[in-house]
């Protein structure tokens, strides 16, 4: 993957199967001719640095993004100590994602402190990237703190290109300032990728800087030939998270009212998906469903708001397999094309 060079195709590997079939799926996404392969680390859910570790010792080409990790939970120094481990397996192929992360997992069930999150973030890039580059560093900090740290290996990638995956106008700003790109969540939208292309702009013009800015981003993907199974698939996902992020700028920004997540969040509370509360309008703005045909005309919205990087994420009880075959065959060269 030459990260930033273009309209690139990865997918996400996501769920408790993840483990056990990531060599498979790591090799099929390889020999789709994906880009990338992006690993989430949800607490408590699959660990990102040991599912990459097996995907890139399986694979030659793809690039390996985690995305995203946080530095309440894994300290600066060790974030940088398994990135350059990573890359030793797979150099030149490794991005590292950095959130804030999700502050019940962090402070409630934990109990671990998370103050300051955007100052956080960006001192967590700043130490990363002078330890990627051989520094000896020491840091004082509101949630972490260095002395005298230095890596005792030379990591085997030249440059760690670091993303932040930001939502809020405020975090998406200081990407723009310190990042080398975004990855949007699962639930973005053409609209929220037009806000945060628009943003990003803004803030690299103010900081001074130039040059490619990706912007990536987690969508639901389900392709086949019955359009209506397709959809069908992806109503339980996007359910769930319209309901999670009820309130959130992100579906503001595509539109979604206060009233259709209620809805959907009471019907998942008296024991139902919610998947039926999914409205065709909903399928549209959050995912790409149906055949071949149907979601290449839909990804032009995506490309035309600035898209670089879409991330699929194979959506519904599919053969995941099978499901990235039919993205790299169906959606690649085309998405390539509109560089």
């Amino acid at each position: 993957m030459a990260f930033g060079s273009g309209p690139n195709l990865g997918a996400v590997l996501l769920g408790e199967s993840t483990a056990g079939h990531v060599v498979e799926r790591a090799r099929a996404a390889e020999r789709a001719g994906l880009d990338s392969l992006w690993f989430i680390e949800d607490y408590f859910q699959t660990a990102a640095f040991a599912v990459a570790g097996a995907a890139a010792a399986v694979t030659t080409r793809i690039g390996l993004g985690l995305g995203v990790v946080n530095p309440y939970t894994r300290h600066p120094a060790l974030l940088a100590m398994e990135t350059a481990t990573l890359a030793g397996i797979a150099p030149g192929r490794v991005v590292l994602g950095l959130g804030a992360g999700v502050r019940r997992w962090i402070e409630e069930q934990m109990a671990i402190p998370a103050p300051r999150p955007l100052a956080t973030l960006a001192e967590c890039v700043d130490v990363v990237r002078r330890l990627w580059a051989g520094e000896r560093v020491s840091h004082a900090g509101t949630a972490f703190s260095l002395r005298e740290v230095a890596l005792e290996f030379k990591p085997a990638q030249a440059a760690l290109p670091i993303v932040l995956g930001v939502k809020g106008p405020r975090a998406v700003a200081l990407a723009g300032a310190v990042a080398d790109g975004v990855v949007c969540s699962i639930m973005s939208s053409p609209a929220h990728v037009r806000r945060v292309r628009d943003t990003v702009a803004a803030a690299r013009s103010r900081a001074g800087q130039a040059g490619p800015f990706p912007i990536l981003a987690y969508v639901p993907v389900a392709v086949g030939r019955d359009a209506e199974a397709a959809r069908r698939s992806v109503r339980p996902l996007l359910a769930r998270y319209l309901a999670h992020l009820h309130g959130q700028s992100l579906l503001a920004d595509a539109g979604v009212t206060a009233e259709e997540t209620l809805a959907i969040g009471a019907a998942r509370a008296a024991g139902e998906s919610g998947a039926s509360r999914v409205t065709d309008a909903l399928v549209d703005t959050f995912a790409l469903a149906g055949t071949p045909d149907q979601v290449r005309a839909r990804l032009r919205d995506w490309r035309a708001a600035g898209l670089d990087v879409l991330i699929a994420l194979p959506a519904g009880p599919t053969d995941v397999v099978e499901q990235l075959g039919i993205i790299g065959a169906e959606l690649g060269p085309w998405w390539r094309s509109r560089a």
